[in-house]
């Protein structure tokens, strides 16, 4: 069966600046003040999908399909050094480290009323994730779904950690469509998906080189 990506956003820090996190103006600043990098950029990605008010009332009714390898590291790290020197774990840090925080708060800050799922491919599988994230549209329950995917950087306490990568912090979302719309992207789930979903860097070379050849601008 074929499917369709529609639109496609991405958000990545400079090379200068791998904690780089976008400012979010657009979201209430008590509500982002608390945010860290990985769920910044998930609404960052998420957002830019809309172009006008018409895509924000599209955008809130499609269920949010979220994927991460790594989820709230940083965060993670924190309450872990919590625990080990002060045995203890505040209430705030730890509703806001888990790994469903990205797809909660994107919802809650860009009005999506949907619903979301949180996916943790084991062992890197990307393609596990995009195919979660499209089942929905395969089966026929959906016409349209909202994937995304984000990874912040990881602290520099695990450089000496065995399989430590120092890739620079990634995140972009994308509408999966069961028809084409202009300029869209076909992915053939018997064909080239394996190819294309062999890691998010490669799944994000596809949307881009396919909105270079449909002559596009990618958002």
């Amino acid at each position: 069966m074929k499917l369709f990506v529609t639109k496609f956003a991405s958000y990545k820090p400079s090379p200068e600046n791998p904690a780089e996190m976008p400012k979010l103006e657009y979201v209430d600043a008590l509500f982002r003040r608390r945010l860290s990098q990985i769920t910044r950029m998930t609404i960052e990605a998420v957002h830019a999908l809309c172009e006008d008010d018409d895509g924000v009332s599209q955008l809130s009714q499609m269920k949010l399909c979220f994927a991460s390898f790594r989820g709230e590291i940083a965060r993670q790290l924190k309450i872990n050094k919590g625990l080990v020197e002060d045995a203890d774990v505040m209430p705030a840090p730890f509703s806001l480290s888990v790994f469903n925080t990205p797809p909660a708060a994107a919802t809650i800050a860009l009005g999506m009323k949907a619903g979301y799922t949180a996916v943790y491919p084991a062992e890197d599988d990307f393609k596990g994730a995009f195919l979660s994230a499209a089942s929905a549209v395969l089966c026929g329950s959906e016409k349209n779904v909202v994937f995304a995917y984000a990874d912040e950087k990881i602290p520099d306490e695990y450089r000496d950690c065995r399989g430590f990568t120092d890739t620079l912090p990634l995140a972009f979302a994308c509408i999966i469509s069961a028809e084409p719309s202009a300029g869209s992207a076909e992915l053939d789930s018997d064909g080239n998906l394996s190819e294309i979903t062999a890691s998010p860097q490669k799944f994000l070379d596809f949307l881009e080189d396919s909105v270079r050849q449909a002559g596009k601008t990618v958002a």
